[in-house]
């Protein structure tokens, strides 16, 4: 289990880093070829004065340019869809790194059993509600998939809207995968708390931190 646990968190750490560099990369090329063609009209209308041959050349290579980013419109699709994947695969992500910020500056004056009995009921909460949001979004996406919508401006490339917004009922999976676990702990006396963000306890660290450098 623990050898299968090593793959799978690798494999959730990689697949955010892939979706961080394709929509980066796409919005760079986008970028990248929407001023590209702007660059050869400003040299052909230098040249156009001086050597018309050579500035028809360049208008026509502006031209190629532009026809490629006017054709682009999947481009913009292309980087919602991958940024949706990216938050709904980096929710659970979130709660296994404890990203996700904890409000819980007067539970944490309870005393430590009391605290476990609230990080249950709070953990068991989580968990119906990753349940119910798994259940809800897969009946969304079983319409989409009898629908076959395509999804705007990717249909082109056979790509359907259930292709894209599957990744919400497998987010709230993982969600609830990772709640699960954490409930496990508890009731293990492994850890008294869902282990979340704690912004207050970091900034003092991190003046602490500061203040011994000075």
């Amino acid at each position: 289990m623990n050898a299968i646990r090593k793959i799978w968190d690798r494999f959730e750490e990689g697949f955010i880093v892939f979706l961080l560099v394709a929509m980066t990369l796409v919005t760079f090329l986008y970028v990248i070829l929407n001023n590209l063609y702007t660059l050869f009209y400003a040299v052909g209308e230098y040249f156009s004065e001086r050597s018309e041959s050579v500035s028809e050349l360049f208008y026509t290579v502006g031209d190629f340019f532009l026809d490629i980013v006017q054709s682009m419109t999947w481009s913009n699709a292309t980087t919602k869809a991958l940024f949706a994947w990216l938050i709904f695969f980096g929710l659970a992500y979130g709660v296994r790194i404890g990203g996700h910020i904890g409000v819980d500056a007067l539970v944490k004056l309870a005393s430590r059993s009391t605290q476990r009995v609230i990080a249950l009921v709070a953990c068991l909460f989580c968990l119906g509600y990753a349940a119910l949001l798994s259940v809800a979004s897969y009946e969304w996406i079983s319409t989409l998939m009898n629908a076959g919508i395509g999804a705007d401006d990717l249909g082109q490339f056979g790509i359907k809207q259930w292709h894209i917004g599957v990744i919400v009922p497998i987010g709230f999976a993982l969600v609830f995968i990772r709640f699960a676990e954490i409930l496990v702990r508890i009731l293990r006396h492994e850890q008294v708390d869902l282990g979340l963000a704690d912004e207050a306890a970091d900034a003092m660290k991190l003046t602490e931190t500061e203040d011994a450098k000075s």
